[in-house]
């Protein structure tokens, strides 16, 4: 029997209360400062004042080739980081869940990469990219296979760093799909390997019941590559010329110059980029796993 004699209305609203320390953490550290740019995008401002202007500085955003290839360069960037994680991971994932000796070790050499600053491997890479002593080139040139100027040349600067990229970012990915290929019960192997072998244990098997792992990777590898900053700093400082500008590289410049309400608008594109393209995403892998349940 309830003994409660509060009444009903309060004892359905008490709970209520506990929402109230995450709101006001989300409104002071996201809902303010994101309405605060939406505002300031539209405006001519400094350190002292405000003026403002519409969306001048959205016309002028997307006037400026220099802007412009820094967004093309950021899509080209996140699809080519987050498709070459998924494509590598998976199978390195299924080789260190297998009857491998030392993978345990393999696995640590796998991971290592994630450990290392951001900023020392892209110091690193930049030494050994370097196009006459770096030490990638000297191996290409005693094998006879040319030495080309990794980040001096425009066609390959963005892809080196992406390369670096996925090279760093690899041990992450390979661990969230070797949690998702543990998390598959041993029954569904044992009636893959008396069916047909390797073949049907990653067609039937290890594809369809590592989606959730396969959805994480793609997301979180998405959103950095979306936002990816310090390594492209650290490696090309956007060059040669724009070819290596993505849109934070490009922000982090306008603010140099002292172009503050352009580079808040640069802010709000990459929020508003980020949102309809996650957005969607997690709609859509939501969607399919409901309708596998």
């Amino acid at each position: 029997m309830n003994h409660d004699l509060r009444p009903k209305s309060v004892l359905r609203t008490y709970p209520h209360w506990f929402y109230l320390p995450a709101a006001i953490v989300f409104g002071v550290f996201f809902l303010v400062p994101t309405l605060a740019a939406f505002y300031f995008s539209m405006t001519r401002w400094t350190l002292f004042d405000a003026t403002y202007i519409g969306f001048d500085n959205y016309v002028r955003f997307f006037q400026d080739p220099q802007l412009t290839a820094g967004l093309r360069n950021t899509a080209i960037y996140a699809v080519m980081t987050s498709g070459l994680k998924v494509i590598i991971s998976l199978p390195l994932a299924i080789l260190l869940t297998s009857r491998l000796h030392l993978k345990s070790l393999l696995r640590g050499i796998i991971f290592f990469p994630v450990l290392v600053s951001t900023v020392a491997v892209g110091i690193t890479f930049s030494v050994l990219m370097q196009p006459s002593q770096g030490l990638i080139n000297t191996v290409l040139r005693a094998l006879s296979l040319g030495a080309p100027d990794w980040l001096g040349n425009p066609s390959l600067a963005l892809i080196s760093v992406a390369l670096v990229d996925v090279w760093k970012g690899l041990g992450i990915a390979t661990v969230l799909f070797i949690s998702g290929i543990l998390s598959i019960p041993n029954d569904y192997f044992e009636a893959a390997r008396l069916e047909g072998g390797a073949w049907v244990k990653f067609r039937y098997v290890i594809l369809p019941l590592s989606r959730n792992a396969a959805f994480t990777v793609i997301l979180l590898s998405f959103i950095g590559g979306l936002r990816t900053f310090d390594l492209i700093w650290t490696m090309t400082r956007g060059g040669p010329g724009f070819a290596s500008d993505v849109l934070t590289s490009v922000i982090f410049k306008q603010y140099q110059a002292g172009f503050y309400g352009l580079s808040t608008a640069g802010n709000v594109i990459l929020f508003i980029l980020v949102t309809i393209i996650v957005y969607p995403l997690m709609r859509f892998f939501n969607r399919r796993e409901l309708e596998e349940l």
